[in-house]
This record gives structure tokens, C-alpha cells and sequence, in this order.
């Protein structure tokens, strides 16, 4: 399992946010504050409301074309075909079937057919503490942008990396924060570019 990498999907490999924002607007809805994580703030809307239209978004045919979150697609190919590594992918997307077929074909589209050995729908907004327990005390590189799941992973054991974005900045943990896949290409071979 040295070869193994572990990452989050939204923020880290895809742009969902970008994709839920215009998935928003054709629903009337804009953005009353940026840079904020929860979405019933980023809307001004009821937290009840903000989970169902996020469930919606996730079961939706949306979820199968969400564009790469910044040189994402370079690095993992990288990653996978110079050095060999594949990725187990762990994602609070949706338990619906139909959602994990595009998430799937979504990320073979984007990096290829094998660098994904594995993928774990788990429920929409779902704690990832369960799904990182068969790789406790494993030592691998866990990617993540949400700072409760980095630090999940950290105290179990894995070797924390977290994607900057503007709702992380004030992270204070003992993952490195990193602006883009370059730099996690960098600290898991060693080598720079």
C-alpha cells in the first residue's frame, strides 16, 4: 500500500464549488459572501435549505462534468504514471448509485481510466472518520481541503496535506497547506520541478 495516495474529491481534485455556484444561478440563487465554506452563509439561505440543494447538486448530472480544480490533472497523471501511484479516492458526495457512476466517469474522464484503484461514495456531507480507519497508522499522504477531515486522517495516523482555499486560510493544524498540486508533487516525490 506505499503506493497508495488518499484523497477528498471537491476542492482537491474538481472544482465543485465552481460548478455548485452555476448550478445555483440557473436555480435563482447568487452569493451573498465569498470565500465562505458553508453554503447556507455563501447564499444567505436556511441551513435546511443549503443541505437539501447541495443533495440535489450531488445526485445530479452535474456532478458528472465538474471541470479539474486547478494543475490537478498534470500532477495526478504524474503522480500515477511516473511514479506509479494510485489514488483512493474518499468523497461525502451521496450514497445514491447514479452519483458514484458519474463521480466515477467524471474522474476517469479527467485523469485517465487507472489512476482511481478505488472509490468511497460516502453521504452527502458525511464525516470521513469511518471511511480513513482501514488506513490507520498507514503513514500515507491524505489530500483534503476541508480542515475537520485533515485533521481526521492526521490523528489517525496519515500524513496530512491540505489544498488552500480562501475558507482555510486561518488553519492552524500540523497538515501543510498547499495552493496547488505542484507543491503535493513535490512533497511526495521529493523532486523539483
Amino acid at each position: 500500500m506505499d503506493n497508495v495516495i488518499l484523497v477528498d474529491c471537491d476542492g482537491v481534485l474538481v472544482n465543485w464549488a465552481h460548478s455548485f455556484d452555476m448550478w445555483m444561478k440557473r436555480h435563482g440563487y447568487e452569493k451573498v459572501i465569498h470565500g465562505e465554506y458553508k453554503i447556507d452563509k455563501t447564499y444567505g439561505i436556511e441551513k435546511t435549505k443549503s443541505k437539501e440543494l447541495t443533495k440535489m447538486f450531488n445526485e445530479s448530472g452535474d456532478i458528472g462534468w465538474i471541470p479539474p480544480l486547478r494543475d490537478a490533472i498534470k500532477y495526478v497523471k504524474k503522480l500515477h504514471e511516473e511514479h506509479g501511484y494510485v489514488f483512493h479516492c474518499i468523497t461525502s458526495l451521496s450514497k445514491e448509485p447514479y452519483a458514484y457512476e458519474l463521480r466515477k466517469k467524471n474522474l476517469e474522464n479527467l485523469f485517465g481510466n487507472t489512476a482511481f484503484e478505488k472509490l468511497v461514495c460516502l453521504d452527502t456531507g458525511a464525516d470521513k472518520d469511518e471511511a480513513l480507519e482501514e488506513y490507520r497508522d498507514s503513514g500515507l499522504f491524505w489530500v483534503e481541503d476541508k480542515i475537520e477531515n485533515v485533521d481526521v486522517g492526521i490523528s489517525m495516523g496519515l500524513q496530512g496535506i491540505l489544498i488552500g482555499h480562501d475558507y482555510n486560510t486561518d488553519y492552524k493544524g500540523s497538515a501543510v497547506r498547499v495552493q496547488n498540486w505542484k507543491e503535493i508533487y513535490k512533497i511526495i516525490t521529493g523532486e523539483s520541478i
